[in-house]
């Protein structure tokens, strides 16, 4: 996926815009702060805020390979520890890249104590190399061990409900899946505006991100073809009120709506003259506004 780069009053603002270009939500994305706004006269800001942002890649590694990698860093640290005091200093000035916390673990002497050990080696306890031992062995799992994942989980679900429908999936992009479910009288699984199929979709994706360690594919759900008739109804909704406001010269603002429907607002309006679009507001009440010029 492309980097895209955003710019606004805050960070905040230019993460929004961010998001909404690339039409998802921000767990969905992975985000540098290339330039901060600088403080200026009577506290107001000098410059804008500046970042560059895209989906976030699937994982390509096994699951326990970022754990390995993490524990030999922490093995590293801690002996630095024992020889003796050392100053570390983690990233760089703002604005210079990427973010990154960073926890200090104690020192092995420090564990041995707490462990309550006398002159023991420190070892962990056996319940505990076991599950060590679980999580390093944890396999890759592919795009089509995902799907199917989900397409399970999703077909549990509609069971739940007491529906009966066919359950599948297909590669919508390359780190994109859609679950179709298809059948009969299916308005209890979508829910008012689609808020239900809204608590399904978050639902089946938490699974399918808890099985790769959160760098699983993106899982979208669909019911009855609902998400693929409410986008054409949507732009054309957006189509139509763009003409108003190109022709009454007065901007308009559309209701509350996710990421991914501000995204085609936007791209419908972007490909008219005479209009532009912004969004306002914070989640969950960000909203598109459609102006003139």
């Amino acid at each position: 996926m492309e980097w895209v780069e955003t710019t606004g009053r805050t960070v905040e603002v230019a993460l929004d815009a961010a998001l909404d270009e690339l039409g998802v939500d921000e767990n969905d994305v992975e985000y540098e702060v290339l330039a901060r706004p600088r403080g200026g006269l009577l506290g107001r800001f000098g410059g804008e805020a500046r970042i560059r942002a895209r989906v976030k890649p699937i994982s390509r590694e096994k699951p326990g390979e970022a754990r390995r990698r993490s524990r030999r860093r922490a093995t590293a640290a801690n002996r630095s520890d024992d020889r003796g005091p050392r100053e570390r200093v983690a990233g760089g000035a703002e604005g210079d890249g990427p973010h990154q916390s960073t926890a200090t673990r104690p020192s092995r002497n420090r564990r041995r104590r707490r462990r309550g050990g006398g002159g023991g080696r420190g070892e962990r306890p056996p319940e505990e190399q076991e599950q060590r031992a679980t999580v390093d062995e944890q396999p890759e799992i592919s795009i089509e061990e995902q799907a199917d994942q989900a397409v399970d989980f999703t077909r549990g679900l509609v069971e739940a409900f007491g529906a009966k429908a066919d359950v599948g999936s297909r590669l919508e992009e390359e780190d994109t899946v859609l679950v179709e479910v298809t059948g009969e009288n299916l308005g209890l699984l979508v829910g008012p505006r689609g808020a239900t199929l809204g608590a399904i979709e978050e639902l089946v994706r938490t699974v399918v991100q808890r099985q790769t360690g959160g760098h699983g594919v993106r899982v979208h759900v669909d019911v009855g073809g609902y998400r693929a008739k409410r986008r054409e109804a949507l732009a054309e909704f957006a189509r139509q009120l763009a003409e108003r406001v190109r022709d009454e010269d007065e901007e308009q603002s559309l209701e509350p709506m996710g990421a991914s429907d501000r995204k085609v607002v936007h791209d419908v309006v972007a490909e008219m003259d005479g209009v532009s679009t912004v969004s306002e507001g914070e989640e969950p009440r960000r909203r598109v506004v459609i102006r003139p010029g």
